[in-house]
């Protein structure tokens, strides 16, 4: 079974990315754990505040918080209607990466689900400030869904590495699954320099061909291109409906990221974005 965490602020973002989960994962069996963290500050209280002790504030969120929990699990249930799909929820006075963190070792979380909203501005980033926040924080895999995203059957996989990973990452599986479940067709992109040689890159490059012999899948090189701009338009070309990525400390991911960009020219996917934690990552 499948643990999958799906954080909330009850808005339309995060329901939609609810309803993303819930249908990529439709023939599996799993446990959703629907999280929202709330402060005192979080709600504006103003004046409320003044006529509430701290305690009987916290009383009176913590019951809108639940009701509003009770109706995010009633609106699932009742679209989609799967008895595959088992749904908890936690309503908690906490910090949202805290909380994460804490179920994720509890529950034994392997996936969270969350809405993104993406940046806008001159300082332009790919991914909204909470969800690059999680991404960087936690220990676990993380689909960003973009805001209004409709679901589509992830046909055509993009995933984009410079090889630079363990062969042990237990979610080479999860992409394996992934793919076997969807009859997906994964394409595996490398963007390489004139002074990089092929063969460093061979090792991986058999190994990951073995491993997902049993799934379609393809190798694409590109050579001395901008890498964002490469994937932008491999995305384009092929109609890519989920982009995953390892999340590899001091990489190429952390700079595309993690980075502003102050140009015309962003990285910005407008379809689901997996990112898996490395190794490494998980073990620190």
């Amino acid at each position: 079974m499948k643990r999958i965490l799906l954080p909330t602020d009850f808005s339309d973002t995060a329901y939609n990315a609810m309803c993303y989960a819930v249908q990529l994962f439709e023939k599996e069996k799993c446990e959703f754990t629907l999280l929202h963290t709330y402060t005192p500050v979080t709600y504006n209280v103003g004046t409320v505040a003044d006529s509430y002790s701290t305690f009987e504030l916290l009383e009176v969120l913590k019951s809108t918080v639940g009701q509003n929990l009770d109706k995010t699990e009633e609106l699932l249930k009742g679209k989609f209607k799967n008895p595959n799909h088992t749904f908890q929820k936690k309503g908690t006075y906490n910090l949202l990466i805290n909380e994460m963190q804490d179920l994720i070792k509890e529950k034994n979380i392997e996936l969270i689900v969350m809405g993104t909203t993406g940046a806008t501005g001159a300082k332009e980033i790919f991914l909204g400030t909470n969800t690059m926040y999680t991404i960087k924080n936690v220990k676990c895999a993380v689909i960003a869904v973009p805001a209004n995203f409709s679901y589509e059957e992830p046909k055509e996989i993009l995933f984009p590495t410079d090889f630079k990973f363990s062969y042990k990452n237990k979610y080479l599986s999860f992409i394996r699954d992934l793919c076997k479940t969807h009859t997906s067709k994964l394409h595996i992109f490398n963007v390489v320099k004139e002074e990089t040689t092929a063969s460093k890159n061979d090792m991986m490059m058999d190994f990951l061909d073995k491993y997902f012999e049993d799934n379609f899948h393809r190798f694409h090189i590109a050579k001395n291109k901008d890498l964002q701009e490469a994937i932008v338009a491999f995305e384009l070309k092929n109609k890519i409906n989920l982009l995953i990525m390892i999340h590899n400390k001091h990489s190429f991911f952390e700079n595309l990221l993690f980075k502003p960009v102050i140009n015309k020219i962003v990285f910005h996917t407008q379809v689901p974005f997996l990112v898996i934690p490395s190794e490494e990552r998980m073990m620190n």
